[in-house]
């Protein structure tokens, strides 16, 4: 077989950056007050159905100890900082109400409008040979990802991989609000040219919200896939049972390094021995090198095969 190029497909070592580990992924906002003990949030922060909080709470209204929200006034004003920055959920924003939080237009207005409809602006990443991964999220083998965000939204979107691999849609075929998603089944399709291939979904749940910003510009999934580049939101009951056969964590980040010596070995069958010196692999894989075939990519990393249109 004919080799092609691979200049284009395997560039030279890159400065990349790594963030530490976040001990605590999600903090507690009793524990950022420093009221609390070190805690981490299991509750996705919705506090009003936090039995924690309302342990917390009641221990406060009995003179134990101060409400976060006083403990919080004690402090300059310049340190008296947003809850929502305080729980990392936000950027940094000082608090205008002194923590009467139902009488605070931005409290409403993040809860209703921005909290469902921005990625995580702050996430932190690993990068394995070019390939970003986030902390904090879980993975599905097609490359799907689900985040647990505030009051238990769940958000839902393709990884790094899987457009660095197939290149930026031209389109995505996107499921409606109200509409239902089963695990492991497909639940919506990427559109490149005239290939097609369907996604499976991560997790069961009902559609919420779907990402008006990807739906005008669907390259944006492939600028920025764990933040702006979300899909949509899905409403699932039981948070804990939908994500719990995902990959997290450690296990995700040996499960894409697998991945990247699977691509690796396809592409050194079509393209002859990658350099060894320790280059990463670039953008728009398919793109440089299309002998790779759509249906091959997809059959292998989406785990669904293409169409054609």
């Amino acid at each position: 077989m004919k080799t092609q190029s691979k200049k284009q497909v395997y560039s030279r070592p890159q400065t990349l950056w790594q963030s530490g580990k976040d001990k605590i992924q999600r903090p507690c906002i009793w524990m950022q007050a420093g009221v609390g003990s070190k805690k981490g949030c299991n509750h996705y922060h919705d506090c009003t159905t936090c039995k924690y909080d309302a342990a917390m709470t009641k221990l406060a209204a009995a003179g134990k100890h101060i409400s976060w929200q006083d403990a919080m006034r004690k402090k300059d004003s310049r340190d008296r900082t947003c809850r929502h920055t305080l729980t990392q959920r936000a950027d940094h924003r000082i608090c205008p109400m002194n923590y009467n939080c139902s009488r605070c237009d931005f409290d409403q207005l993040f809860e209703d409008s921005l909290s469902p409809n921005t990625g995580h602006a702050m996430v932190k990443m690993t990068d394995i040979k070019g390939f970003k991964l986030p902390n904090g999220y879980y993975f599905h083998s097609g490359h799907t990802w689900a985040c647990i965000d505030s009051g238990g939204i769940i958000r839902i979107g393709m990884d790094d991989f899987a457009f660095k691999v197939l290149g930026n849609p031209d389109n995505f075929d996107l499921p409606l609000t109200g509409q239902e998603l089963n695990q492991n089944k497909p639940g919506w399709g990427i559109k490149r040219n005239r290939n097609l291939a369907d996604i499976l979904s991560p997790v069961n749940g009902v559609i919420t919200k779907v990402n008006p910003s990807v739906k005008t510009t669907p390259n944006l999934s492939g600028k920025l896939p764990y933040q702006d580049g979300w899909l949509f939101t899905v409403h699932n009951s039981d948070i804990k049972r939908a994500v719990k056969h995902l990959m997290a964590d450690e296990d995700s980040v040996e499960w894409l390094n697998r991945e990247i010596t699977t691509l690796e070995d396809m592409i050194e069958d079509v393209a002859g021995p990658l350099a060894a010196d320790g280059g990463v692999l670039t953008h728009d894989i398919y793109g440089n090198l299309p002998g790779l075939g759509w249906g091959n990519l997809t059959r292998t990393f989406l785990k669904t095969g293409s169409r054609f249109k």
